[in-house]
């Protein structure tokens, strides 16, 4: 993206993101900011760009901010959205996007175990290796699981105001073995309260997650 408005502006660009996503994760409603001298107008941007990224990338949008916005600390909500797919055979059309669960799973177990991730808390249970934050803390606004039209599909939506690395990964991970039966849900407090990253469950895979809204 840098390369090609680069080249569409004439000038280095430098973009800053509201957040990264791991390899394999997608993004349906990423937010960067740049700034640029001007010389072109937010049309051009979009279509232009639009014109030179692959086909996995595409421009939605553009609009002019003051010049101290910033995409990443101006964020006052992210929301991610990680897909499961409830199915003894997985689906040419959804394998890329969803994680297929063959074994049986009570949603409801996994709407229970979601419950006591709400609100203020140290996750570090639930913080992958490598993450640099200063702190462990944080706010989880809503956590749920809803079922959608296609059959065996459903998501597990999760929005906070900031996330540790793999952090919503690690939770599907973690609801996903209480909606299996391999511990009731109520555990899952228990594992929130441990703040040991061994007590929970596994990674979830990448490519079920998306960061499906940032908010200003």
């Amino acid at each position: 993206m840098e390369g090609v408005f680069s080249r569409i502006l004439q000038e280095p660009v430098r973009l800053r993101a509201a957040g990264r996503t791991d390899a394999g994760v997608h993004a349906r409603e990423q937010v960067v900011d740049f700034g640029d001298a001007g010389v072109r107008d937010l049309g051009t941007i979009v279509h232009g760009g639009n014109a030179l990224l692959p086909p996995a990338i595409r421009i939605l949008s553009a609009e002019e901010v003051p010049e101290a916005f910033d995409a990443r600390r101006h964020a006052t909500q992210k929301e991610y959205r990680y897909f499961l797919y409830l199915s003894p055979v997985d689906s040419p059309f959804l394998s890329r996007y969803a994680w297929r669960i063959a074994a049986p799973l009570d949603p409801d177990a996994v709407r229970e175990g979601l419950a006591h991730l709400v609100g203020e808390h140290d996750f570090t249970s639930f913080r992958g290796q490598g993450c640099n934050a200063l702190s462990p803390v944080r706010t989880i606004l809503r956590a749920e699981i809803a079922r959608h039209d296609v059959p065996g599909l459903f998501s597990i939506d999760v929005a906070g105001t900031g996330f540790l690395r793999h952090m919503v990964r690690n939770i599907v991970g973690t609801v996903v073995n209480a909606g299996k039966g391999k511990h009731p849900a109520d555990h899952v407090g228990k594992i929130l309260r441990a703040r040991d990253r061994s007590a929970a469950g596994v990674n979830a895979p990448p490519h079920g997650l998306f960061l499906w809204r940032v908010s200003y």
